[in-house]
């Protein structure tokens, strides 16, 4: 199974907001979608960085009781981990382990930013592979036997 596949079943919506807007405004956000990230995007849409849940608690650990009334740009992550529409699955999963991270923005050939998949969407999406694997396997099975 391929990225562009969860992105079909899921849509392409991708929840962001801009390099001044303050953690608190990050995490009225968060909350309202129920999610873990934003992008992080320009005015023109250039995609700048991700901030995350663990990107606030490392932001209130370095800056104390002040940290609401950041900008996200000063704990935003900046190296951003991408996957594209043809990404194996399991290996945006291996990619997640690898480099640590929870979200992934999927771009198109050209850069150009198509959607985001979570950890969730990807165990989610494997679990349902295993499972229709498994269910083949019984029919071959039973037709066999």
């Amino acid at each position: 199974m391929v990225i562009a596949s969860i992105l079909k079943g899921k849509g392409n919506q991708v929840v962001s907001l801009g390099p001044d807007d303050t953690i608190l405004d990050l995490a009225r956000l968060l909350a309202r979608h129920r999610i873990g990230a934003a992008l992080v995007r320009a005015p023109d849409g250039r995609l700048l960085g991700i901030v995350s849940e663990r990107d606030v608690i490392r932001g209130m650990a370095g800056h104390g009781t002040g940290t609401t009334t950041l900008p996200v740009s000063q704990v935003m992550t900046r190296d951003l981990v991408t996957v594209l529409p043809e990404t194996q699955v399991i290996e945006a999963l291996g990619l997640m382990t690898q480099r640590r991270v929870r979200h992934l923005p999927v771009l198109d050939a050209g850069g150009g930013l198509i959607g985001m998949v979570s950890i969730g969407d990807l165990v989610k999406a494997r679990i349902e592979e295993a499972e229709q694997e498994a269910e083949e396997l019984k029919h071959y099975v039973t037709a066999a036997g």
